[in-house]
This record gives structure tokens, sequence and C-alpha cells, in this order.
């Protein structure tokens, strides 16, 4: 009986897999602190959801409940060990994604599959974004009519920033990052960090994901 073919995905996540494998775990750590040691697995928040993975196998687990774990979360744990630079830190300034360091590129698709999806899943709905915002931990801002500070990770704040829609504007959305982003991830894993917020926004707001993002 054939073997079930892996898909890209997983073949990628194999390879990264083995990537951790190779790391130095106790350096890993002293590079990022807000990693921790829980028996078999090292744990890490994700947009304040809780993974482990496990020391001697490399596999990324939920360790609070049983939901499946989404691709781009697992790349975005294993992007941020590996590409996480010595002595990084949180710079204290914001920019938006086309001043992140070699995103420009990239910016008309960000603007495209990202912020336009962001708006259309929270247009009219302020309220629950709020909500899932201060249940993920998020710290408010001035800025919009719902605006809060997320960790992606606790060495990667984000902001995400909501106008709602009126007679004459549609609903608008934008996402900051600290200069540093890309000094503990690769730039092109910023576009799936934004893309992970906005889907466990949308989970715990109990809304509906509306547009078209990249990994959808």
């Amino acid at each position: 009986m054939r073997k079930p073919q892996q898909s890209n995905y997983d073949k990628l996540s194999e390879t990264w897999r083995g990537k951790f494998l190779e790391m130095d775990q106790e350096a890993l750590r002293k590079k990022l602190p807000e990693i921790k040691v829980e028996g078999e697995y090292l744990t890490v928040l994700h947009f304040g959801r809780k993974y482990g993975i496990h020391r001697e196998e490399g596999f990324i687990k939920a360790m609070e409940d049983s939901r499946p774990i989404r691709n781009g979360t697992r790349m975005n744990i294993y992007n941020l060990f590996w590409y996480s630079k010595e002595n990084a830190g949180v710079a204290g300034r914001w920019v938006p994604f086309r001043d992140v360091r070699n995103a420009g590129p990239f910016a008309p698709a960000f603007e495209r599959n990202i912020l336009r999806p962001f708006a259309l899943t929270f247009a009219g709905k302020t309220k629950e974004l709020r909500s899932a915002a201060e249940k993920m931990g998020g710290k408010p801002v001035r800025q919009g009519d719902a605006g809060y500070i997320l960790n992606a990770f606790s060495c990667i704040p984000m902001q995400y920033l909501f106008w709602d829609g009126d007679e004459e504007f549609p609903a608008q959305g934008n996402i900051l990052f600290d200069h540093s982003v890309t000094d503990f991830i690769h730039v092109e894993s910023t576009v799936t960090l934004a893309e992970e917020g906005i889907i466990r926004l949308a989970e715990l707001a109990g809304v509906e994901l509306k547009g078209n993002m990249f990994g959808m």
C-alpha cells in the first residue's frame, strides 16, 4: 500500500524541525529569555497562547488546549528561534510595514492581503475587536477607534489599529511594527505574524474572517 505523499508544508515543517534540533538550546534561551523550560518542552507565548517545542524531537504542540496549530504559527516559532540575533532588543520606535527593513517590495501585497482583510473582518465590530484584544492581554493606545499593542512574542510587540467605517468612508486598519522586528525574525515572516494576529483576534472575538489573506 502506497504511503500518502507529504504536502509541501509537511516537508517544510520537517526541515524546520530538523533545524531546531541543531540549535544550542541553552544559547537559545539566553538569546530569548521569554523561552521557558517546562518538562520536556521549551515553551513560548504567541499572541497570548502557549506553545511547547519538544526538546528532543522538535515538534510543536499547544500546551493549554487541543486545538489544531496553524501552519503559520509553527513557522513563526521556528523562524523566531532561528533568525533572532544575539543581543537584540526592542527599539521602541514604531514603523508601518513599508518601513520595516527590506519589506518595501512586499508593501502592496501587505495592504491587499493583510490590512484590507483586517478592516473587512472587524467592520461594524469595534466592540468585539476591543474585547478580543483585551483577552489577549493587549495594551490600548490612543490611535484609532480600537488600537492595541499585542505581543506576537514578548520580543515582538505589534500595534493593531482600527478605524470603523461610516457613510462616507470604509473601515480601515493598520499594523505597526517595532523597528527592531527583523532582528528577531525574517522579514518575510513579519507578514505571517500580522496574519496570525488577525486570525487570533477574530477567533477570540467570535467573528468570521473576511477577505483573502495569504494563508487562507
